[in-house]
């Protein structure tokens, strides 16, 4: 059976682009996959989240996990600094990675561009982490959205200069997987671009149903359409994607109809979205909620994750050792 490998970054609550773009994917590849997921807190500390924030961030996403359906029995699911042997492997890696290749990657290059006052060797070095959490593994595939496929291709290189220099055939050359399909871009609130924690444009899965009202509310359109058949705008294009996932056929069909014949009230139609999402995320809040009143089984779920992740990396660890050289006196 083929190794799957998926995390998220502790750096808050999952919201719909995290949902519809994977995790309910997740849910249904358990059975046919050897399914890993983790909760990313190690690579959250390039931001800095003070300690109590980390916990909790930590925690929620677990939660979340759970209620989505992930089943702990069934796949793996494992808060990250609780393997210490992904931090050996991530420093072994970076023995073989090279400044000029890491600067040039584009999620390096775009946090320089956004956040110059932290450029931190934790930026640089995050295709090597995302690595050593892949091939710790030996993943086969790994579902990633379009803004990871360059660092996923990163690892590829990684896993082939290691197998290279030490003479074997070792690691595996993950790839990527999109469930057979195009890989689902789920678009923000703000007119542009996708839904993302760090844009503040995201609807939460615990997000409250008046929350949720005011958000979709403030949602980013324009003018309105002054022909008929008239192309879309990127902020009304994305509404309508939005629709496409949680609303009806006939809903669709409505609002289309009535932008194409230039009636579109668009008031109206984010009112009707705001409806539809919370009717999505209702019982996944109330879920969500529940789970995180019950400690014990918090407790339970991360204790098996952090045994089933150790002994498949302590297994990996122990022959890369002996393939670089590393031997006991």
């Amino acid at each position: 059976m083929e190794t799957v490998l998926s995390g998220i970054r502790s750096t808050g609550n999952l919201h719909l682009g995290n949902y519809f773009g994977a995790v309910t994917n997740f849910v249904k590849m358990q059975k046919d996959y050897n399914c890993y997921f983790f909760v990313a807190d190690l690579h959250s500390l390039t931001t800095y989240p003070k300690p109590g924030d980390l916990h909790a961030n930590v925690r929620a996403v677990l939660a979340e996990y759970l209620a989505a359906g992930i089943d702990p029995e069934q796949s793996t699911l494992y808060v990250q600094s609780d393997v210490p042997e992904i931090s050996e492997l991530y420093l072994l890696l970076n023995m073989n990675a090279y400044m000029g290749e890491l600067e040039r990657t584009t999620t390096f290059k775009d946090k320089i561009r956004t956040q110059p006052e932290n450029v931190n060797a934790g930026l640089l070095t995050y295709p090597v982490l995302m690595a050593a959490d892949i091939i710790i593994h030996r993943a086969h595939k790994v579902p990633v959205g379009k803004d990871q496929e360059q660092n996923l291709e990163m690892t590829r290189k990684f896993a082939k200069r290691f197998n290279s220099m030490y003479g074997v055939e070792y690691f595996h050359m993950p790839e990527p997987f999109n469930f057979g399909k195009a890989l689902l871009k789920v678009p923000g609130l703000d007119g542009q671009g996708k839904m993302g924690k760090t844009s503040g444009n995201g609807i939460y899965l615990v997000d409250e149903p008046e929350a949720i009202r005011k958000k979709v509310m403030r949602a980013v359109t324009d003018a309105g359409p002054t022909k008929e058949n008239q192309e879309m705008t990127e902020p009304i294009a994305n509404l309508f994607t939005l629709m496409d996932i949680v609303s009806t056929k006939d809903t669709v069909s409505h609002f289309r109809e009535q932008y194409n014949t230039c009636q579109i009230r668009y008031g109206d139609m984010k009112k009707q979205l705001a409806e539809d999402i919370i009717m999505v995320t209702t019982p996944l809040r109330e879920k969500i909620n529940e789970i995180l009143a019950d400690d014990a089984y918090i407790r339970k779920a991360v204790a098996l994750g952090r045994e089933k992740a150790r002994a498949s990396a302590s297994k990996t660890l122990k022959e890369v050792r002996e393939i670089i050289g590393f031997r006991p006196f």
